[in-house]
């Protein structure tokens, strides 16, 4: 069985709680959760990488387990440019030039705005839904009813009730969010149970609540991000070569949303929509994680 260590390592704004699996000289892999969830996501993704001879690093994101910010006076925020921003001063922190990057929901946002801005940090992309940039200025445009209602926890989080619903009630939003999402993922209460713990993070609340509120214009950014937010308003292309892959049954993000992500990618590209699965795609089907990224990394 392959054991990850558990480490930590500071960058200038948060300790980062990180797993790390295989050879510490292997070509480094790293794999970034989503919201609600965490680290487990990629539980039957690490062993097929550490025994292909990578190097395997699994962070939890600002607001989730051990990770915490260094200075109570730090805006607890969500957005975008802070979660690419992370992973950015988690690989200095590290020293590693240049990764594999794979993630979907939160994570994939941050692979995908490290891709986009740093373009020479990431050898290749597996990223889940498609082009995980938010379009800030466009997000005054109403979706079709479908999807508006499928974001129903988005406008409760807009409210105060939704951020004391959320203090109150963590474990049974993401869990009910979980079932909406994967409808065919039988997961159980242990599985469910070991990822709920990371939500107990004292900033859980406050980072999740910006997040969703500054998507949508209706709350302010940290400022430190202003200038990375400003780049991001140009949805600028990805060109790391990058798998796109979709569960066919994802409940939030429908497979048709990423039928169109190929103008956003100028380096070699491919979109795959997975059977069955749905939005917790790696811990559904990790098999496919992993033969994307072997793919990618097969120049090495």
């Amino acid at each position: 069985m392959i054991r990850a260590l558990i480490s930590t390592t500071r960058t200038p704004v948060l300790e980062v709680g990180y797993l790390e699996s295989g050879p510490p000289d292997g070509p480094p892999v790293i794999l970034l959760h989503g919201w609600p969830s965490d680290v487990h996501d990629w539980d039957g993704v690490v062993p097929p990488l550490v025994q292909a001879g990578y190097r395997v690093l699994v962070p939890w994101l600002r607001g989730f387990g051990p990770t915490r910010f260094l200075d109570p006076g730090t805006p607890r925020s969500g957005q975008q440019a802070a979660l690419g921003a992370d992973l950015r001063d988690f690989m200095d922190a590290l020293k590693i030039d240049r990764a594999l990057l794979a993630g979907y929901d939160w994570g994939g946002r941050a692979a995908c705005v490290t891709a986009a801005l740093w373009p020479g940090r990431v050898r290749g992309l597996v990223t889940i839904n498609g082009y995980n940039l938010q379009n800030i200025p466009a997000s005054i445009r109403p979706a079709e009813a479908a999807q508006e209602h499928r974001h129903w926890y988005q406008w409760y989080f807009h409210t105060e009730r939704g951020r004391a619903g959320l203090a109150q009630n963590r474990r049974g939003i993401a869990r009910l969010l979980w079932q909406m999402w994967s409808p065919n993922w039988a997961f159980d209460d242990a599985t469910f149970a070991a990822t709920a713990a990371s939500f107990d993070n004292p900033d859980f609340v406050d980072v999740t609540i910006q997040s969703y509120r500054h998507r949508y214009g209706n709350a302010p950014g940290d400022p430190a991000y202003d200038d990375l937010e400003k780049r991001l308003e140009a949805q600028p292309l990805v060109s790391a070569p990058t798998v796109v892959l979709h569960g066919e049954c994802d409940g939030v993000g429908p497979a048709a949303q990423s039928e169109g992500a190929a103008r956003h990618f100028s380096g070699g590209y491919e979109r795959k929509v997975v059977p069955f699965a749905g939005h917790f795609l790696p811990r559904e089907t990790a098999q496919e994680v992993v033969d994307a990224l072997l793919a990618l990394g097969a120049d090495r």
